[in-house]
């Protein structure tokens, strides 16, 4: 059976593909009681919510500002960059293989 993903996000997706690998009988029962899509929506919805947070909480930390933006465009992509990375690996870990 195929599944029609195009109203759920990247994390949404990811898990989906995370459940589909790992736990197949999962995704089968929340077909059944029509709770699947529902579930990756809110799974995305929590996930973009956590990376925006993180990203913004990283870059403060970090001194990553409009300023060194202004100043430094290669070291604030740089920054920029390490931050969404490190974030991604942890919304990886704490919501999408879970």
């Amino acid at each position: 059976m195929k599944d029609n993903l195009n109203s759920i996000g990247i994390w949404g997706q990811r898990h989906y593909k995370y459940l589909k690998e790992t736990k197949p009988s999962v995704i089968g029962v929340m077909r059944m009681r029509g709770t699947l899509l529902p579930y990756l929506q809110s799974v995305d919805e929590q996930a973009n919510e956590m990376f925006s947070q993180l990203v913004k909480q990283f870059a403060e930390q970090e001194g990553v500002t409009e300023e060194l933006k202004r100043r430094n465009q290669m070291a604030w992509v740089c920054a920029m960059n390490n931050i969404r990375d490190r974030v991604n690996e942890i919304i990886l870990n704490e919501v999408i293989f879970v």
